[in-house]
């Protein structure tokens, strides 16, 4: 899912977890974290691109400052943030980790 957004935009963990990856991909800055609680193979998050503020192994709670967003755009017309949701290598839709409307 691309999340359009400008650049430097503070980027927030979707779901309680643990940083699986904070670091470079073919250049740019991704983050993955996995989510606390969820099954095996546990859900796990990604972002990009991204300038991380965590690290390998830190806990994140849910809402909480994990990067800023990097330069862009690559394939969005604008900077955007491509938020991704996987349970091991099938892409699920991550709206599905936002709480429900009433």
């Amino acid at each position: 899912m691309d999340l359009l957004a400008a650049e430097d935009a503070t980027v927030r963990a979707a779901a309680p977890g643990r940083v699986l990856f904070a670091g470079k991909v073919a250049g740019r800055g991704v983050l993955s974290i996995e989510v606390a609680e969820s099954g095996h193979p546990p859900l796990r998050t990604t972002y990009e691109p991204v300038h991380p503020t965590v690290r390998k192994g830190d806990h994140v709670t849910a809402g909480q400052a994990v990067a800023k967003l990097g330069p862009g755009p690559f394939h969005c017309s604008a900077a955007c943030l491509h938020w991704g949701l996987l349970r091991d290598k099938t892409y699920l839709d991550p709206l599905s980790l936002l709480p429900q409307p009433c």
